[in-house]
């Protein structure tokens, strides 16, 4: 997923334009209970951001355990429950073994909540309180629900795991992609979808799939839809079109077949009031009713995340400083691309 963002990154800057049509939509989707609103007038100073699939790199986690004594136990928890050492495919690899979706979103899920205790032993407790305020980019949003004490490392483990598995199967059964459209507001890149699903069909439709920053909006569907907003880009004032190694079109309803098993898994998990809000990527807006948050979980991975107005938002609300905690840093350049005076600090895995 992070791979849009490493090539948005290469580009000059543009003109911010939060998608608020796209989050006007996700709002109605997300009908709030009676209980949903304790973070409604949230007031952020402080965030812990955390990073999605494209995040992994082999050898990472590797000088963290070394030097943490906590990080590796939570390697060595997490291996107890996926069946295989984790921390051997993060540190040793192969790459492909770790691209691939079933044990990247693992992987990157525990390296990051090992590196909340990197910042603990670094920081102290203080810098972990101060923190009042968390989101993360697609498999993220599970691990600043854990990091918010919403779920139990292994519960949410045990989700990523099932997230995963079902995404990549949702991927296997319908061949897709996804493509990274560099220097379009999300207005045109939306035109641009609308062309190459008319050119190919209604029934092998192309939309946007992330909202990721200003200039950099990563679109998703059939391969030849995708394939049509490659040749038509340039004609549509695309600097640049670049297709995504993924295993197919996330955050669209060809994720549709691992939605019911999503919702199994979540009905049984016990999930609480988060500590702190957190922000979600269906809708940009924090939730504390744990019904609630469930029902948006299973409709992320077939909903476009609002990264791009998340970081608006939370600058806006008078956001201070934030902390990028686990693999990579591609979160931090988002960040300083959208506000070069912001203030972020990775906490590497």
């Amino acid at each position: 997923m992070l791979n849009a963002q490493r090539v948005a990154l290469k580009g000059r800057a543009f003109q911010p334009c939060a998608p608020m049509a796209a989050v006007r939509g996700r709002r109605a989707l997300a009908v709030r209970a009676s209980g949903d609103d304790a973070f409604a007038n949230y007031k952020p100073t402080i965030a812990a951001m955390f990073p999605g699939q494209g995040a992994q790199s082999v050898g990472m986690a590797k000088d963290l355990v070394a030097t943490v004594p906590k990080a590796k136990e939570m390697f060595d928890k997490a291996s107890e429950i996926l069946g295989y050492d984790l921390l051997k495919v993060c540190v040793e690899g192969p790459k492909d073994k770790l691209d691939s979706t079933a044990v990247s979103q693992p992987a990157i899920y525990v390296a990051s909540l090992a590196a909340v205790e990197k910042l603990r032993a670094d920081e102290g407790q203080a810098a972990i309180d101060a923190i009042d305020v968390a989101c993360g980019l697609s498999l993220g949003e599970y691990t600043a629900l854990a990091f918010a004490g919403a779920m139990s490392f292994e519960d949410g483990l045990r989700l990523v795991k099932l997230r995963g598995e079902s995404m990549q199967a949702a991927a296997d059964a319908q061949p897709s992609s996804m493509v990274s459209v560099i220097g379009l507001d999300s207005a045109k890149v939306a035109e641009l979808c609308k062309a190459a699903t008319e050119q190919v069909g209604q029934d092998k439709p192309v939309v946007i799939a992330n909202y990721l920053c200003t200039g950099n909006y990563a679109v998703s569907g059939s391969k030849e839809g995708c394939d049509a907003v490659e040749k038509l880009g340039k004609s549509f004032g695309a600097r640049m079109t670049v297709r995504l190694a993924v295993a197919g079109a996330f955050h669209t309803s060809y994720m549709s077949p691992a939605v019911d098993k999503l919702k199994a898994a979540l009905a049984q998990t016990n999930i609480v009031k988060p500590r702190i809000p957190v922000v979600s990527n269906v809708d940009a807006q924090p939730h504390s009713d744990p019904a609630v948050i469930k029902e948006i979980l299973s409709r992320q991975v077939t909903s476009p995340v609002l990264w791009e107005n998340t970081i608006k938002t939370l600058h806006e609300k008078g956001l201070t400083k934030s902390y990028e905690i686990g693999p990579g840093k591609v979160i931090a350049g988002i960040v300083k691309r959208m506000d070069k005076s912001a203030t972020i600090v990775n906490i590497t895995a």
